[in-house]
């Protein structure tokens, strides 16, 4: 296995996924799976491998990735 062109952190990876949402590419109930076509796939194994470590399946939804989200307003 290579090394990753960018060092993967769970930080990144939530605001991937917050931009992501914000651009409507993808919603809150699909799967933390659904990420994978986001990344590039030679590094997604690494993103696998941080998800994995802080705790997170695949099969979990994205929404469960993003629960610590600040609101800044209603």
């Amino acid at each position: 296995m290579r090394l990753p062109t960018i060092q993967y952190s769970l930080a990144m990876i939530q605001g991937e996924a917050r931009a992501l949402l914000e651009q409507g590419l993808i919603n809150r109930r699909q799967p933390i799976y659904a990420l994978c076509r986001c990344f590039p796939a030679q590094d997604w194994p690494y993103v696998e491998s941080e998800l994995e470590r802080n705790e997170f399946l695949l099969r979990d939804r994205i929404c469960d990735l993003l629960a610590c989200e600040v609101w800044a307003e209603d």
